[in-house]
């Protein structure tokens, strides 16, 4: 197995940007399409635990809009093969009330005949 070969990390480097604008803009149609449709989809939130595509897709639908704006501040990207993928990034986001908070997020992904699609994603703050 080739582990991070120039053309897929590309690939995935290039999708990431896609994801991180409807994140932000809350474009829920882009954010479930980018999700794996299938019962085995799951995704650890910093508040919920989402399994399986219907349950991402509500929690996308019912989320608020508004306080969404974040700052990447490192992006990492690892290609094995040609097919799995990993992505994980650490971000800061302001506060309404001006504190500075700092999270991660690590995603994995899976290219499936319909193209690439994250399998498993986890958001959690830190303290």
């Amino acid at each position: 197995m080739v582990v991070n070969d120039p053309a897929v990390v590309a690939e995935l480097t290039a999708l990431y940007p896609k994801y991180e604008v409807a994140l932000v803009s809350n474009d829920v149609e882009t954010l479930t399409a980018m999700f794996w449709h299938s019962p085995e989809v799951m995704r650890f939130g910093v508040t919920e635990n989402l399994y399986g595509f219907e349950e991402l897709e509500a929690f996308r639908k019912s989320r608020p809009s508004a306080g969404l704006a974040r700052t990447v501040k490192r992006l990492h990207v690892v290609a094995f093969g040609s097919d799995y993928g990993s992505i994980t990034l650490e971000f800061e986001r302001v506060a309404g009330d001006g504190r500075v908070i700092r999270g991660r997020q690590s995603q994995v992904w899976v290219r499936f005949d319909e193209g690439w699609r994250i399998v498993a994603a986890h958001v959690s703050l830190l303290p």
